[in-house]
């Protein structure tokens, strides 16, 4: 089974539906209150242990009822927290989140336990996860200086190492420098790569893209919501048109897609079977309320793609 060592975070939704999102300073009066399990990090892990994946997730969450049902939940979807830091004393990751009717989101963190887990807690991690041939997920939920820390490991041992740069970090941070350096795949939308792409150059697809290929990673993967998504490896480029669904919630859509990716490139398939299949997955996950409850199942993209698509 293809294997996926995903470093990023673990958090609990607090989702409030509402007819369209509040301006700054507005009070908007919502409808649906609920709480659900999240985290960009966990939503990607859950996605790619659905789409077929081995998953190992090294997150960190806080020595209360909020961390533990989440590794309970975990490992109910067959992913191994064996690895996992829990952190006395700090509470567990919580994000806010409003979705307007139309699917669109806003969202603040409160990232608790998931900065307690450091660049000390990778070195500490032994070489056997480290595996060739498999493929390392880090996002930037946790410190940037963690994720780069685990992508260097799983570069240095022949992992294809794939960064998913949400949220953006700042635009002349050093560290973004180093983060594409180590990356073979990066994944941003279409804010996060103008924070990667840097000042200059033409503003589309295709021309930031090349900007930040240009910065170190051997593919960019662009996702551009309800538009697909483009990919260039400097000698190719990809263009995958979305699927037309109805939205729901886009709240899952960007981690559907970072899991599903992940696990079709651990497979050894073809760059561009891996992201027709990562576009038919972020599609799905959109049709449905929810982060988690959302993603969908191998078996469910796998017919979305041959029949229904």
């Amino acid at each position: 089974m293809p294997r996926i060592v995903l470093f990023g975070s673990s958090n609990t939704d607090m989702t409030v539906r509402t007819p369209r999102l509040p301006e700054p300073g507005e009070t908007v009066l919502g409808g649906a209150f609920a709480t659900t399990p999240g985290g960009k990090g966990a939503n990607q892990a859950v996605a790619a242990s659905r789409a077929g994946a081995e998953v190992v997730f090294v997150t960190a969450v806080g020595d209360d009822d909020l961390g533990r049902q989440a590794l309970e939940r975990y490992r109910g979807e067959g992913i191994d927290v064996s690895r996992a830091k829990v952190v006395p004393g700090v509470a567990s990751g919580v994000a806010l989140i409003f979705v307007a009717d139309d699917g669109e989101n806003m969202i603040a963190v409160a990232s608790g336990a998931n900065l307690e887990l450091t660049p000390d807690d990778v070195a500490a991690l032994p070489d056997d996860l480290f595996r060739a041939g498999d493929v390392l997920l880090a996002g930037l939920e946790i410190p940037a200086a963690t994720a780069l820390a685990a992508m260097k490991r799983g570069r240095e041992a022949g992992m294809t190492v794939i960064l998913n740069p949400a949220p953006a970090p700042k635009a002349g941070d050093p560290i973004v420098a180093e983060l594409l350096a180590a990356a073979d795949v990066v994944t941003p939308n279409r804010g996060e790569a103008r924070a990667l792409a840097g000042e200059g150059g033409k503003d589309d697809p295709a021309s930031v893209a090349d900007r930040i290929r240009a910065r170190g990673p051997r593919t960019v993967v662009l996702t551009l919501g309800r538009g697909g998504c483009l990919a260039t490896t400097g000698t190719e480029v990809y263009e995958v048109p979305g699927r037309r669904v109805q939205a729901v919630d886009a709240v899952g859509a960007g981690d559907a897609f970072n899991g599903a990716l992940a696990a079709v490139l651990a497979e050894g398939r073809p760059l561009g079977e891996a992201l027709a299949w990562a576009t038919a997955a972020a599609a799905l996950a959109v049709t449905q309320p929810g982060a988690q409850s959302a993603l969908p199942t191998r078996e469910q993209i796998d017919r979305f793609v041959h029949v229904e698509g």
